[in-house]
């Protein structure tokens, strides 16, 4: 028996430069970046993805001081993604609805702030708060997620580093297709910036970005580029099985068409290219398609000097040859690393393709590194495609984790 075809039918999303998925898109065809420099504790001024949604939108201000960041993301998110999904949310049974969420971290923040908090007295932990356990279990999002909607099913986030965004669509289809439940809200969020030791991660290993123009601080692929712009951000849909949608009515934005997930197995954090490539020929192959028939390879590249040329390598591994019709572009020129939000934002940002047919570039290469030289690199301005049946999303992150999801084209 064939598995059942899974279908995405809303997409909530705030980006550092869109708060919905209208005015994201727009700004990655005009070119408009997200970044701006932003107060990190102990370090001063770096530069960050911020996002500036309204998160009384859906919550009471109480709801928001209790509950955490990536909470009131993912809060946020869930909402405009059944808005947008126009299914009848009130008659649903709860039970058969499940939330997955993938996070690359959390915690952190909050425990930070409770640190920093009681130095004021002199450590004294009686002045602990006592919503930091609740704050700070790996469950947070989808738990906030679900009690801000009444959801009963199972709700809990996927721990996947930086391919955790493309880990929850994908968890998401196969709890559909098992008939664990019967609508998905999934994808991924990000906290990321609210927590100084990221930052101080990051540049201890020299790869935090710097520019003069903030800008242009994000560059994968530019001869110039020099670290990673560290981004907060979410990105949720719903998820149906094609039969449910079909029921009632629902628009539909794409079909999911194909995935995998494996490990490197070898590095803590630098990319190994021959399991990437073998992460997007397996997706294909489950896709049932060949390289050629992807017309848009969205990229991982987070604009570290060595982590992108082994992406490029893997990515010329498969498309290298025979892809005439194979367009490559990168969303975190524009917005940064989100982290666990960065390939459910990517993905968001490239579906509209599928309507109007164009390609959003890879922003801020002025000089492209050699070695980054890939066929169809879409660079600095958008261009338009003969046809945009399928779209591949690349997200990688610490400790060798690999995923590859694929969304096609919905042809009844």
């Amino acid at each position: 028996m064939k598995p059942a075809r899974i279908v995405i039918t809303g997409i909530g999303l705030t980006a550092p430069n869109g708060n919905s998925l209208a005015e994201f898109r727009q700004n990655l065809l005009n070119g408009v970046a997200g970044v701006e420099k932003f107060d990190v504790r102990y370090m001063g001024q770096l530069l960050a993805g911020v996002c500036h949604y309204d998160p009384l939108r859906y919550q009471k201000k109480k709801e928001v001081r209790v509950g955490t960041r990536a909470g009131s993301i993912s809060i946020y998110c869930a909402r405009e993604a059944l808005a947008d999904s126009g299914v009848n949310f009130e008659a649903m049974p709860k039970d058969r609805v499940g939330i997955y969420i993938g996070c690359t971290e959390h915690g952190n923040v909050e425990t930070e702030n409770e640190i920093y908090n009681i130095s004021k007295f002199n450590y004294d932990t009686k002045y602990w708060s006592h919503y930091h356990n609740p704050r700070t279990v790996a469950n947070n999002p989808a738990g906030e997620t679900s009690l801000n909607l009444g959801i009963t099913g199972p709700a809990y986030t996927i721990g996947a580093a930086c391919a955790a965004g493309n880990m929850g669509l994908i968890h998401a289809t196969q709890m559909l297709r098992l008939g664990e439940v019967d609508f998905a809200i999934c994808g991924g969020v990000s906290e990321s910036i609210h927590t100084f030791g990221i930052f101080a991660g990051f540049k201890s290993q020299n790869a935090l970005a710097t520019h003069d123009d903030p800008k242009k601080a994000s560059r994968p692929f530019d001869k110039a580029r020099n670290g990673i712009v560290i981004s907060e951000g979410g990105a949720l849909y719903t998820l149906e099985r094609l039969e449910d949608a079909q029921a009632r009515g629902a628009k539909i934005y794409g079909e999911i068409g194909g995935y995998h997930v494996n490990s490197d197995a070898s590095d803590y954090v630098l990319p190994n290219p021959t399991r990437q490539a073998e992460c997007v020929r397996h997706a294909i192959a489950r896709a049932g398609m060949k390289p050629s028939d992807i017309h848009i390879v969205n990229t991982h590249a987070t604009a570290t000097p060595l982590g992108d040329i082994q992406e490029c390598e893997a990515i010329r591994a498969v498309f290298g040859e025979g892809c005439p019709d194979t367009h490559i572009n990168n969303t975190k020129s524009f917005i940064g690393h989100a982290m666990g939000a960065a390939g459910a934002l990517e993905l968001a940002g490239n579906l509209p393709s599928f309507e109007d047919l164009t390609v959003h570039p890879t922003i801020n290469v002025d000089d492209l590194d050699p070695q980054c030289a890939l066929p169809g690199l879409v660079l600095n301005k958008p261009v338009k495609a003969k046809r945009v049946d399928a779209i591949l999303n690349n997200s990688f992150g610490m400790l060798g984790i690999n995923s590859t999801l694929i969304v096609k084209r919905f042809v009844a």
